[in-house]
């Protein structure tokens, strides 16, 4: 069990996170855990404490002491979240379909890695938010379109265009989880993050923070552990035998399944079994924001993404790769810790 933080998002206005394509009329419905430790780590240089917050995340040499998992839809009590890929989509049914849905609740997910099936006449999917609702139910977010225009101060020439965004309903927004290596980084790091992440609220998450998008209430914190914080049943530990138990006799050494609730880059301590789980790639890239020089491509990254189930023998950690442009005068690293929830192994492979 990790000592976490689940934390809340409330936009007061438009909030954008680019695409991989790069066009500014499409928008990502998922802020990535990476974007979302980079912004932390700007925050943190603001507040004074860069260096150490970088060698206890992306200089450690024995893991991160802080992880973030990617930014979810949320409405009202429900918490939406990227499924695990082995057991999604369900068996095909004649009144939903099931592969629509982008975003699950997570209480329907912790069922399901239970065994429960799942009844088609309590569920819908509402297509603008790709979330699975209950029937006649709206979405946390609708994609929108939202004029500008570019104006070129020599000529007067004006380029009028469309930036697309997520517009959330009332009493929705993103949520997201900070798990700390132990509780002696709990100690050390929840006040740090909390406090980064109110500046963050000011500042804004994402795309066209110049506008104003991307800004939030001050975040709502919960404390808790994981996995319990995610699945409270299907990651719920055995119960404790009772005295005239016999003692169970400890199984081989077996390879584990891992849902991945963050992007992640393997380490080269990372024992993955490449030939199962059911993953998906994606490439990363984006532009520097430094004093030092911003606007500069950064490397790309090809990253596992959320959902995926990940087959290891031994736990599934993750690294920060340096992705400075060359000749860069630091590095600029890409978080890919992994945040991953072990679940039962069935359906991957």
């Amino acid at each position: 069990m990790n000592p976490a933080l689940l934390v809340k998002f409330r936009p007061l206005g438009p909030w954008r996170s680019g695409p991989d394509s790069g066009l500014r009329n499409r928008v990502d419905p998922i802020y990535h855990s990476d974007s979302l430790y980079s912004a932390v780590t700007g925050a943190m240089a603001s507040l004074g404490g860069l260096e150490e917050w970088l060698e206890a995340t992306a200089r450690s040499g024995s893991g991160p002491a802080v992880r973030f998992s990617s930014c979810f839809p949320f409405q009202g009590n429900a918490r939406f979240v990227t499924p695990p890929r082995s057991i999604w989509p369900p068996a095909i049914s004649p009144k939903v379909r099931w592969k629509g849905a982008r975003f699950v609740p997570l209480d329907q997910v912790d069922a399901l890695l239970c065994g429960e099936p799942i009844n088609d006449e309590r569920w819908a999917v509402d297509g603008p938010s790709e979330c699975l609702v209950h029937p006649g139910q709206r979405g946390p977010f609708r994609p929108a379109l939202r004029p500008s225009a570019a104006v070129d101060r020599l000529s007067g020439a004006v380029e009028p265009h469309e930036t697309a965004c997520l517009e959330f309903a009332a009493g929705a927004g993103l949520w997201t989880l900070v798990s700390f290596a132990g509780d002696a980084e709990r100690e050390r790091w929840t006040a740090p993050v909390q406090e980064a992440l109110r500046l963050l609220a000011d500042t804004g998450l994402g795309g066209e923070r110049s506008r104003g998008w991307g800004r939030f209430e001050l975040p709502e914190f919960q404390e808790g552990t994981l996995p319990e914080m995610i699945l409270p049943r299907a990651g719920a530990p055995p119960a404790p035998l009772e005295e005239s138990d016999p003692a169970p006799v400890p199984p081989p050494p077996a390879a584990q399944s891992y849902w991945l609730l963050s992007l992640f880059a393997p380490a080269s301590t990372d024992a993955i079994d490449w030939e199962h789980g059911n993953y998906s790639l994606l490439e990363r890239g984006g532009r520097v924001e430094s004093p030092a020089g911003s606007g500069r491509l950064k490397k790309r990254l090809n990253m596992v993404t959320e959902g995926s189930v990940l087959v290891s023998s031994g736990g599934v950690s993750g690294a920060a790769a340096d992705v400075a442009p060359d000749g860069f005068p630091h590095p600029v690293f890409r978080a890919g810790f992994a945040v991953a929830i072990p679940i039962p192994s069935q359906g991957a492979s």
